[in-house]
């Protein structure tokens, strides 16, 4: 095979420099649509498109591939060194613990109060910009499942974290040691992070209370890894407060627009929801284990509009992708929106079909390829706890109303960041249930 084989490339100007920063989403379907399964935006820039290109090249991150630099800066030992590989994959395993379906479930009680207020607070006879509410919302239940009783402490470092990061990332494509403003107010939001977050982990180690939340279970010694350090527990969760809401916030607005947009599928999510208990805190993971359609809905939203819909690598070894050769270097951009709207995938790709999730018994399948939270070394570990949130918000709002937008502009997926799909502009009324 002839190393010098390229990728197909769109015509420049349907996705040359300026097309791409117009549309970049309407670009990467056109594109998909004309070039088939890889395709070339650029020198050195590869986009994969179809299922198997896309779960290629995120199956085989960490050892053809690498993620690209995180935005916030490695958190340091007192000797001024950071965290290493070992201590990264302790970090892993530690939070890992808190983060598995199991232990998720197991927790449920926790998550579900915060997605109850979420729906039952909802300001009746007025038009409600959705997206901020539910980051707040979001933020505080991942600051509690991370934090317990400190998560009040935390979640306000946190949230600055957030807003920061996400004026950074607007500011794509500048190179990570450019030293903008906005990166520079970022560092000094980690620092206060950094020290309020030290500052709850001498408590907990001094007193031995080190608790049963994600943190504490960081905080444990592992029989193979033995004592994680400060700076590898900090460096774990400086990255994952901001997470616990970033994404799954987008998720949300998703979720519930479909709920306005399809109102029979709103009624069935309702019904199904009228089994859960009054009271949040009784939920169980046997009572989220029962909302099959809440959940074949919420997966079926993800595939139609995964809140991250580009994903980027490195070429860091020789490879192959779709039959082209990728050489060392080359930036290869993941898309799960083409992906997941496959036909061979997925039929009727269009279309909103929850069932096509759920087998002829009711249980939950996945019928075809599902990328919105990665796959592979790198997918996201918080993956079992956003589905839950998701699940239970989609489920308490649906109980309780009957969702509808305004007149006027609907909302907008273009205008967002890089690789974030959004519902921007999203507003939404609640009309109770009778």
């Amino acid at each position: 095979m002839s190393r010098m084989r390229k990728p197909p490339q769109p015509p420049r100007s349907q996705a040359g420099p300026a097309a791409w920063r117009r549309d970049r989403l309407g670009v990467a379907v056109r594109a998909a649509q004309q070039c088939g399964d890889v395709w070339q935006l650029a020198p050195g820039v590869y986009v994969a498109a179809t299922a198997g290109p896309c779960e290629t090249v995120l199956r085989r991150t960490t050892y053809e591939y690498e993620t690209t630099p995180g935005t916030f800066l490695p958190a340091k030992r007192p000797d001024g060194s950071v965290p290493g590989p070992t201590e990264r994959a302790h970090g892993h395993a530690a939070r890992m613990r808190a983060l598995r379906p199991k232990a998720v479930a197991a927790r449920i009680g926790d998550i579900a109060p915060g997605a109850a207020r979420f729906a039952a607070d909802w300001p009746l006879g007025q038009d409600l910009s959705v997206l901020p509410r539910a980051q707040r919302v979001l933020a505080g239940i991942g600051s509690r499942y991370l934090f317990s009783g400190d998560a009040e402490r935390l979640q306000a470092a946190g949230a600055r974290l957030a807003e920061t990061r996400e004026q950074i990332i607007r500011s794509w494509p500048l190179p990570p040691w450019v030293p903008t403003p906005a990166r520079r107010f970022l560092a000094r939001q980690q620092a206060v992070f950094d020290a309020e977050l030290r500052a709850v982990i001498d408590r907990r180690r001094t007193t031995g209370r080190l608790g049963d939340d994600l943190l504490g279970q960081m905080l444990r010694p592992s029989s193979q890894y033995g004592l994680l350090p400060d700076a590898a527990i900090i460096d774990s969760l400086t990255g994952l407060i901001v997470a616990t809401a970033e994404t799954p916030t987008r998720a949300v607005g998703w979720i519930l627009l479909t709920l306005a947009r399809h109102p029979r599928v709103a009624d069935r999510v309702a019904a199904e929801a009228g089994a859960l208990p009054a009271d949040p805190h009784a939920v169980t993971g046997a009572h989220l284990d029962r909302l099959r359609y809440t959940q074949a809905v919420v997966r079926e939203v993800l595939r139609l509009y995964p809140p991250n819909w580009l994903l980027a690598r490195r070429a860091t070894a020789p490879a192959e992708l779709g039959g082209y050769p990728v050489e060392p270097d080359t930036t290869v951009l993941v898309c799960p929106y083409t992906a997941h709207r496959d036909p061979a995938q997925h039929p009727d790709p269009l279309q909103l079909r929850p069932e096509r999730w759920l087998d002829e018994s009711g249980s939950l399948v996945v019928p075809g390829v599902f990328l919105p939270f990665s796959t592979g070394p790198r997918a996201c570990e918080g993956t079992a706890m956003a589905l839950a949130e998701l699940t239970l918000i989609a489920a308490e709002t649906a109980r309780r109303y009957r969702l509808s937008e305004p007149p006027g502009p609907v909302p907008s997926h273009r205008i967002a960041t890089f690789g974030a799909l959004t519902p921007v502009g999203l507003r939404l009324r609640a009309t109770p249930r009778s």
